[in-house]
């Protein structure tokens, strides 16, 4: 019986942070389900086709991974595709009150328990909305992204000034 994990987030974008994660949580699994949500309290940049097509580039090199669009319940998600487990990042405390309530209401409605990895210290600065703020003002953010995601970023803030005229 092979051992699943999910790696669920919105992923708008994804950052080297996020890479680090499903890197380190394939070593300790047999697959990894990186599951890009739709976050109703924020606004995305990138489509949730984008971000899929994005984060699957981004780990094409990665045997044991793969990227889905996850339209509902995480939980939902962890029973169709039988995970033993949810993996999330953690770079601080702040993280961990925010995730904390999240892995018990998902174990609540699954049963699935939520691993948390604390994330690599060099990439602790580095958040999706951080990424967005830099890029937003013309700052590189070429050291934070895969080079199609810092794209793909730069192409939508340019959309999106283009559609402010």
């Amino acid at each position: 019986m092979s051992r699943i994990a999910v790696c669920p987030g919105s992923f708008d974008p994804v950052t080297l942070g996020h890479l680090d994660l499903v890197r380190r949580a394939r070593s300790m699994f047999d697959e990894v389900v990186v599951a890009v949500g739709i976050n109703a309290g924020k606004s995305p940049l990138l489509d949730a086709e984008s971000r899929v097509s994005l984060f699957a580039a981004a780990v094409a090199d990665l045997d044991g991974v793969r990227v889905v669009r996850m339209p509902g319940l995480l939980a939902d998600l962890c029973r169709e595709v039988g995970a033993s487990a949810i993996v999330k990042g953690l770079r601080g405390g702040a993280d961990f009150d925010a995730e904390h309530p999240m892995a018990l209401m998902n174990r609540h409605l699954s049963g699935v328990e939520t691993a948390f990895v604390i994330g690599d210290a060099a990439l602790a600065h580095v958040s999706s909305t951080m990424v967005k703020d830099v890029a937003r003002y013309g700052g590189d953010i070429t050291d934070l992204v895969p080079p199609p995601v810092a794209e793909a970023v730069s192409t939508a803030f340019g959309a999106q000034k283009d559609g402010a005229r």
